[in-house]
């Protein structure tokens, strides 16, 4: 369920949402850097060698006086 955008040559190509993560044959909910992974977005599916994903999760922090 995180948010997804995929970069190709330094533009923006795709905003969405992870539809799954998975390590080896099973579904997993996180990845640790540096290890591979397989992953699908919602609705898009041209992802090409050389393509960047950032995955990021949107936050709604009280603010403070």
């Amino acid at each position: 369920g995180a948010n997804v955008r995929l970069i190709r040559d330094n533009v923006v190509i795709h905003e969405g949402k992870l539809a799954t993560l998975k390590r080896f044959k099973d579904d997993v909910r996180e990845v640790l850097a540096g290890q591979e992974c397989g992953m699908s977005f919602e609705s898009y599916e041209d992802i090409r060698k050389g393509d960047v994903i950032e995955c990021y999760r949107v936050e709604t922090v009280q603010r403070s006086l």
